[in-house]
């Protein structure tokens, strides 16, 4: 910090301490009598939002690595160790891994923000460069982090990005080697991501320490772009700054807490709920959303050596900003054909990060290459020509002249929804894609579908039945543990009955004292067993394929539901595509495939199966089941019982987790409600005292007489 520091320790204690090591003034001038220009609006909170959730991110991280094991034949099962048999681990988890998607999206908007409004001239350049360097440690620490799972996604996600190294002259397939650990992606691999993941962000936290010290020198930019004149044009930052900052994270914690609770599934892909295969490559690898854009650019151009630089360019030539951009007017609210340019490169980023999750062909290509130039454009030629021919508007001599001349109406939330508009047009091609596939299956109506939906006790239980005795003949559920058949929130059997099923359970165990395996009847704490002793059994019976484990299915299948439903989706806690897309499955065989279909030998048509060729034939039928309690014994009856009971076996947590839910939001409603009346009291009384000054300098300067406050003239606060 700049200047003398007016910090005064409250009493001899603190002095003493104060004359050995000023921690206490360096925390009073950096975050209580900081100057922060009066005229910040919300945008500027996104900072401090992002300091609190880099501090969630770390938090909930260490506390999950004392439970993951970070190799290739344990990572997968360890994450759902976490998520059921640790106590609220599946919040751990769902906090975290959403808590990268919120993370990502405060970055976004505070960087936009920042290049609306110009905070990387002069003389922030460093405060700017910083901030990029911060961002690149995001992009490698979530993508490490999307890895651990192990998941098929996972998996090819870090084949396919790692490869890119490749391209490096000479040392390129050396670098990639290495980075492996071997000659292909592998236990070696992760094991290296999970070291980099835990430690990158205690790198980032010290380069967001140097954000803020530069901050601090330079002072902060403001919506004018005007450097505040004197003192009255600024507040100290505690408590006008403070209390902003935390009712605004504290209203952004309200959708984070929707996601976290009833559709913390919403941005995860479904091939990642599928452990990682070497020798099965998923249709198309997709990154996680936040790095789709980049992802797109990098698709765009056909040779690897030059998509991999524009790759690179992209992320890169935004520390090259304020060298790019040199028009006298800083910020965008005076430069008009900047505002319009700069909400066409917003929309050019949106619409290229749908165009990352699409495949790199035909008009999606063609889409995806024009869109990369003009990214490219926007930086090396629009931003030069507009600093130098641009006409702006009337820049206001102080904050104050522009609060007293400032419109009601904001260009950015013009601009904003002009984006997601035009963003919900291009998504709305997804549909039609999806028709030409398979139909999309039926939504059917659940007893656990909605924010307050809960299992239906005797549909879980008949789903246990119909599971026993037909899938389990081919299909393990080897997460699940006997146990959890009596515990709350399931099928609710008596602690006898559970016991009862564990027991018919043949459980390999061993070795004996002679050194022999041997078998056992099962107990409570034991798991469903696999039906074959081995994958190389079960791929032996199965012509090759061997079933798949049912523990995740429901989460591991899902179809596309396009535009605008994957809005409505996030409002109406839609999570059941799985489980649709199951019993339409199962319900969807016909005996004789259509006229002209070639079906090859032993295979069966399915209309909702991708392609209509599945090799597994008909496993449900009418009256194959015998239900004690009167339910009819109909093929689609069967259907949704057993898929039900798998989206508990998948989701066993669901009813605590949206109770739960429910109680969060209430609070951080009541929260949010009580901080907003604070804040406003707070804010209300800066203005009060700000007006009385301006009222005091009119007088002044009018030579008339000055009421001071108390004496029957507004008071000042």
């Amino acid at each position: 910090m700049r200047g003398h520091s007016t910090y005064t320790p409250p009493n001899r204690f603190f002095k003493w301490i104060e004359d050995r090591i000023p921690i206490g003034a360096f925390i009073y001038d950096s975050f209580v009598a900081f100057p922060t220009p009066r005229n910040l609006n919300f945008l500027w909170t996104f900072g401090a939002i992002l300091t609190f959730f880099l501090l969630i991110q770390i938090v909930t991280g260490v506390i999950l690595v004392m439970h993951y094991t970070p190799t290739a034949d344990g990572a997968f099962d360890s994450v759902e160790h976490i998520m059921r048999d640790v106590n609220y681990g599946w919040l751990l988890r769902y906090l975290h891994s959403n808590g990268a998607s919120f993370f990502f999206l405060a970055v976004y908007v505070h960087m936009f923000r920042g290049m609306y409004y110009g905070s990387y001239r002069e003389p922030r350049e460093i405060l700017w460069i910083i901030g990029v360097i911060i961002y690149v440690l995001m992009i490698a620490t979530g993508f490490m982090g999307y890895v651990l799972p192990w998941g098929q996604m996972s998996f090819w996600a870090a084949t396919v990005i790692t490869s890119l190294f490749s391209v490096i002259p000479f040392v390129g397939e050396a670098v990639v080697t290495w980075l492996w650990g071997g000659y292909a992606v592998g236990n070696p691999t992760l094991q290296r991501f999970f070291s980099l993941h835990y430690l990158l962000p205690f790198v980032i936290v010290g380069f967001v320490a140097l954000h803020v010290w530069a901050l601090h020198v330079v002072g902060q930019n403001n919506p004018t772009g005007v450097e505040p004149k004197s003192q009255k044009e600024t507040v100290p930052f505690t408590p006008y700054a403070t209390m902003k900052d935390i009712f605004y994270f504290a209203l952004f914690l309200i959708p984070f807490a929707w996601f976290v609770f009833f559709i913390p599934n919403y941005v995860s892909h479904a091939d990642n709920f599928i452990p990682a295969d070497p020798n099965v490559t998923p249709a198309h690898i997709v990154p996680e959303w936040y790095y789709l854009p980049f992802y797109a650019i990098l698709r765009a151009i056909p040779d690897k050596f030059l998509g991999v630089v524009a790759l690179f360019a992209s992320i890169g030539i935004l520390a090259f900003l304020p060298w790019l951009d040199t028009s006298k007017v800083r910020s965008g609210s005076y430069r008009p054909l900047f505002r319009l340019f700069f909400w066409i490169f917003v929309a050019v980023c949106f619409v290229l990060g749908w165009l990352g999750a699409k495949p790199a062909e035909g008009v999606y290509l063609v889409l995806t290459q024009i869109l990369t130039a003009w990214y490219f454009a926007h930086f090396l030629v629009i931003l030069p020509l507009l600093s130098r021919f641009e006409k702006t508007q009337p820049v206001p001599e102080s904050i104050t002249e522009a609060e007293i001349s400032r419109k009601k109406n904001n260009p950015m939330v013009y601009g904003i929804v002009g984006v997601m508009a035009l963003a919900g047009l291009a998504a709305s091609a997804t549909p039609a894609r999806a028709a030409e596939a398979a139909p999309a299956p039926p939504l059917l109506e659940w007893s656990f579908e909605g924010p307050f939906g809960k299992y239906d006790r005797a549909q879980l239980q008949r789903g246990l039945q119909v599971y026993r005795e037909v899938c389990a003949a081919c299909h393990g559920l080897k997460m699940v543990a006997f146990r959890s058949l009596a515990q709350p929130g399931g099928p609710e059997l008596t602690v006898e009955q559970a016991k009862a099923i564990a027991e018919e359970a043949l459980i390999t165990d061993g070795p004996n004292d002679e050194g022999e395996m041997f078998e056992r009847p099962g107990r409570l704490a034991d798991r469903f067993p696999d039906p074959f002793p081995n994958e190389q059994a079960a791929a032996a019976g199965f012509g090759g394929s061997a079933p798949t484990d049912l523990s995740v299915m429901a989460k591991a299948r899902t179809f596309e539901r396009g535009f605008p439903y994957f809005i409505t989706d996030m409002f109406t806690s839609y999570q059941e595509a799985g489980i649709d897309y199951m019993v339409a499955l199962l319900t969807g065989y016909l005996d004789e495939p259509p006229e002209g279909f070639n079906l090859p030998d032993g295979a069966s048509y399915n209309k909702y199966f991708p392609g209509h060729v599945i090799r597994m034939p008909p496993p449900l039928f009418d009256e194959m089941v015998e239900y004690a309690d009167g339910t009819p014994e109909t093929l689609e009856q069967h259907a949704k019982d057993v898929a039900a009971f798998l989206m508990w076996a998948a989701e066993p947590h669901m009813e605590a987790r949206k109770r739960l839910g429910f109680q969060v939001m209430i609070y951080l409603i009541v929260l949010t409600t009580l901080l907003y009346f604070t804040k406003k009291k707070i804010w209300d009384g800066a203005k009060t005292a700000s007006e009385d000054e301006e009222e005091g300098d009119l007088k002044a300067a009018a030579g008339k007489p000055v009421t001071p406050a108390g004496s029957g003239g507004r008071r000042r606060t």
